[in-house]
C-alpha cells in the first residue's frame, strides 16, 4: 500500500489511548502502517493493518480516503 501521498489523521479516542501508550506520533503511524505486515480489506473504505513490534502484534483500523487523501485512524488493538 502506497501511502506516501496520504495524510494519516487520529481520531481522538486513538489519540487518548493508544498513542499515549505505544508513545506514537503520526509519523510513526504512517511508517506503522507502510511496513505492516498484513493490511487486510474490511469494508467498502475500511481497512486493518498488522504491524509487529518486537514480540506483539499492534492493529490499526482505518480509514482510507482516495478523494481528499487522508488516512483516518478509528481505533488499535494489541495482542501477543
Amino acid at each position: 500500500m502506497n501511502i506516501g501521498d496520504y495524510e494519516v489523521i487520529p481520531s481522538k479516542h486513538f489519540i487518548l489511548g493508544w498513542m499515549r501508550k505505544w508513545n506514537y506520533d503520526r509519523e510513526d503511524l504512517k511508517t506503522a502502517i507502510k511496513n505492516a505486515y498484513k493490511v487486510d480489506k474490511v469494508g467498502k473504505y475500511k481497512y486493518e493493518a498488522y504491524v509487529r513490534v518486537k514480540s506483539k502484534s499492534r492493529k490499526l483500523i482505518f480509514i482510507k480516503d482516495d478523494d481528499y487523501k487522508e488516512i483516518f485512524i478509528i481505533t488499535g488493538a494489541e495482542g501477543r
